[in-house]
């Protein structure tokens, strides 16, 4: 039989293994702490357990410890690594200091299927969802590794969150639950493409997270030139879902807006975008964008990313720009991953 992820289970879930296996309920919170507390990468760590009931949960359990295959540390701070999972399937972590903490990006797919032409994480398409605890575990190995606690997270590594609905939604709770980690939903982040009927969905949850939309243009021909998702969620439906979940969970929503030489960088774009978000409060994210191989895209100049800003300003928009981490480190979310499978061709 094959062995389930026992980082994944709920506090509740736990309490159901342990009543299964005949020990009393207060061993269930125990063995989540030694989880997501304390983050052991093994059962034999839990030395407050009974060796026996340790030896009936490695049998059927394992625990998410990925392993570190590259790490790559920029001199601003930035660490990027390339984890192995125990599948042998490879994924994307990076840990970005600022003054308030330590914010760590986690994927939450192997590979991704929506195809946007700028990112490198798309290029090979798909391979699997990731489990809730293999997420979780993404965090607890950047942190072993730095020595220093995560306070943030952002679900903007490899992957689109809410095409693994369910398990990311998992994840968030057992994150942000007080006998884990505890990370507040407040200092979490999603992002997403775009995917409508999913952004609906989460605006039920009522969570305190911030949303992001991946915008990075204002209308559809240009949106769906370089995200294919557009074709099925048009941006008037996307900003229609938006509003939406701002009135259902109060909760401001964030754009991200990468800047491209020439393609939607221009002082006519920025008008178009201010009217399309014109009335929300929200925030947009400009984001020079970082070069990836096969990609016909480079980066705004540093002026011209200053004038759309200023544009946007003007006209009444909240902009800010994203400062640049990791540029000397292959920062392109998925191109860590697709330089070592070249690598093992």
């Amino acid at each position: 039989m094959e062995k389930q992820c026992i980082s994944s289970l709920s506090l509740e879930e736990l309490g159901g293994v342990v009543r299964e296996m005949g020990q009393p309920a207060f061993r269930a919170k125990q063995i989540f702490h030694w989880l997501h507390q304390k983050q052991v990468t093994a059962f034999s760590q839990m030395t407050d357990q009974p060796k026996a009931l340790l030896a009936r949960l490695e049998e059927t359990w394992f625990i998410a410890a990925p392993q570190i295959r590259r790490r790559q540390q920029s001199k601003d701070g930035t660490v990027k690594y390339l984890f192995q999972l125990a599948d042998g399937n490879c994924i994307e972590t990076v840990v970005m200091r600022y003054h308030y903490g330590n914010t760590v990006c986690v994927s939450t797919q192997v590979g991704c299927r929506m195809g946007c032409r700028f990112c490198a994480s798309t290029q090979a398409g798909r391979v699997r969802n990731l489990m809730a605890g293999e997420i979780a575990a993404e965090v607890y190995a950047a942190q072993r590794d730095i020595g220093e606690r995560i306070s943030h997270i952002v679900l903007m590594g490899i992957g689109e969150p809410l095409d693994n609905y369910e398990e990311v939604l998992r994840f968030l709770h057992l994150i942000s639950h007080p006998e884990g980690a505890n990370i507040g939903m407040r200092n979490i982040s999603l992002s997403t493409c775009g995917l409508v009927p999913m952004i609906d969905r989460l605006a039920q949850e009522k969570l305190q997270l911030t949303l992001s939309i991946s915008l990075h243009a204002p209308n559809n021909a240009l949106r769906s030139s370089m995200m294919p998702v557009n074709d099925a969620y048009p941006v008037e439906q996307l900003i229609a879902a938006c509003r939406r979940y701002q009135t259902t969970t109060g909760r401001r929503i964030s754009f991200e807006y990468s800047m491209v030489r020439g393609v939607n960088d221009s002082e006519a774009i920025a008008r178009q975008l201010a009217g399309l978000i014109r009335g929300m409060g929200a925030h947009v994210n400009l984001i020079p964008i970082n070069p990836v191989d096969g990609s016909p895209y480079s980066a705004s100049d540093a002026e011209n990313v200053r004038r759309f800003q200023q544009k946007l300003e003007e006209l009444g928009v909240n902009a800010t720009v994203r400062r640049r981490l990791g540029s000397d480190i292959s920062a392109a979310c998925g191109q860590l991953r697709r330089e070592d499978a070249r690598a093992g061709e």
